[in-house]
């Protein structure tokens, strides 16, 4: 079939047979993409056994589908169409947003300036990890009462909540920025971690000749009122996959030094008996703005 009998074989199907009520959106989104998927199957002669098994996959694939939608760029590309459309509104020079991920976890503690996110169970494990900075608006005013929202794998590349070997909440924390906008928290050094190797995930990219790993990243939901909602994440510079990162999100501006600090009294000051590391990182947020798209986005996530 040709692209236009394709598209009309889908106004019959679609449009034409609507009798009742319509939402208009969801019609126009389903019509074309239907219409797409139609050509692509005629375009690349996929056969109904080839259609099928990926219909079969999608219905697998379940539970992972938020890293298929990281590792096909999915999430990136919507992170692109963002950027985009806060440049057409005139902002610039805020923190670069990156992919949230699917591994978020809503209700964390909260506490004010300074929390620590690891329950203990990992000490000497790993290198301890302290982070702080400042939270500011576009116009470098620190930002009081802003909500540091943070998490990350630990030491083998797990979340909480979703192992269910951790505590609940471990390496999960809300910090609310002190009256001069500081935050800061003590952890310990992130793991990166790969897709499930038996995974549908990395099945996939075994097809496509891909690996499934991410570089040790720390993510955050920063915000203040008045201001736009930011989704970002930082980097650990010199992991193997800094910028080899599966689901796309490494960018610059989201890769701070890491200070490896042995001074005798800055351990005696935290009470450790070795080094530990350092990473200081601001973050600008931009005011509201009427003339680009609403940051918050709308998806289910994990709640404990």
């Amino acid at each position: 079939m040709t692209h236009p009998e394709i598209e009309a074989l889908v106004k019959a199907f679609i449009v034409d047979t609507a009798k009742g009520n319509v939402d208009a959106r969801v019609q126009s989104v389903v019509a074309r993409l239907s219409a797409d998927l139609f050509k692509a199957i005629e375009d690349l002669d996929l056969s109904a056994s080839e259609v099928w098994k990926g219909i079969e996959y999608f219905a697998e694939a379940g539970p992972e589908l938020g890293l298929v939608a990281a590792g096909l760029g999915l999430e990136r590309f919507l992170d692109i169409r963002a950027d985009e459309a806060e440049a057409k509104a005139g902002l610039s020079g805020g923190t670069p947003r990156t992919i949230e991920g699917p591994l978020y976890v809503a209700g964390a503690p909260a506490s004010e300036g300074f929390a620590r996110l690891d329950d203990g169970s990992e000490d000497g494990k790993g290198e301890v990890l302290f982070m702080q900075g400042t939270v500011y608006d576009a116009n470098g005013k620190p930002l009081p009462g802003a909500s540091v929202e943070v998490w990350h794998a630990n030491l083998l590349g797990n979340y909480s909540f979703f192992d269910k070997t951790q505590s609940d909440f471990n390496l999960r924390r809300t910090i609310v920025t002190d009256g001069e906008g500081r935050y800061q928290f003590r952890s310990n050094v992130p793991m990166g971690y790969g897709c499930p190797p038996q995974g549908t995930t990395q099945r996939l990219l075994d097809l496509l000749g891909r690996h499934g790993r991410r570089p040790a990243h720390i993510h955050f939901f920063v915000s203040a009122p008045g201001h736009r909602k930011l989704t970002t994440q930082i980097n650990i510079d010199g992991d193997e996959y800094l910028w080899d990162d599966f689901a796309f999100a490494s960018r610059e501006g989201l890769v701070p030094a890491v200070r490896h600090i042995d001074a005798p009294e800055e351990l005696a000051k935290r009470g450790l008996g070795k080094p530990f590391a350092s990473i200081d990182f601001d973050f600008r947020l931009y005011g509201e703005c009427a003339a680009a798209p609403a940051p918050e986005v709308e998806r289910k996530r994990a709640a404990a």
